[in-house]
């Protein structure tokens, strides 16, 4: 049994520097001795909280599966190189979005971000498209990572990693 829609969707939670939080889907795109890798808008409603808290937690959750992964900790910026990288794998279609859409800000409908897209893919033709100045990837660098596992009546196995300097600690905790 395996997830079938998007397995490395995941809640990403972030909070501004009110400490509002706010929570949304994003794809994880990369997994290194870094941490867990996304892209976005740095312009967006996360891009402009992690700017002013950068903090955030992360959760896989497979339903299917019966099993949640929870990750904590500090997020820095990937390296210009990184986010080039990944935005040459993107679509095209994706790559003039990255350009065309302000994201998270107001609109007045579908018809200003089709003429947007229309207008940029004019400009690029069949040449290449860079990245946007206002386009790159987060890096959330695990201090805490929850596995949790569904048990019969409510009994659920909770797994907790904790890193403590150089070295993690793990405990169970009660469900």
């Amino acid at each position: 049994m395996s997830e079938p829609n998007d397995p490395n969707a995941m809640t990403l939670a972030t909070a501004d520097s009110r400490g509002r939080p706010s929570a949304r889907m994003v794809l994880l795109k990369g997994v290194d001795n870094g941490g867990f890798v996304f892209y976005t808008n740095l312009e967006s409603g996360k891009g402009r909280d992690l700017a002013e808290n950068a903090q955030a937690a992360l959760l896989f959750h497979w339903k299917s599966l019966r099993r949640q992964v929870r990750i904590e900790g500090p997020v820095t910026n990937v390296s210009d190189a990184e986010a080039d990288e990944y935005f040459a794998t993107r679509a095209r279609g994706s790559r003039i979005g990255a350009w065309a859409s302000d994201q998270s800000r107001p609109m007045e409908g579908m018809f200003l971000l089709e003429k947007r897209v229309a207008e940029y893919t004019a400009k690029f033709g069949l040449g290449e498209i860079p990245r946007p100045p206002h386009w790159s990837g987060f890096r959330v660098t695990p201090d805490r990572i929850e596995f949790w596992k569904e048990g019969r009546f409510r009994l659920h196995e909770r797994i907790v990693h904790t890193r403590k300097g150089d070295t993690w600690t793990i405990e169970r905790l009660f469900p």
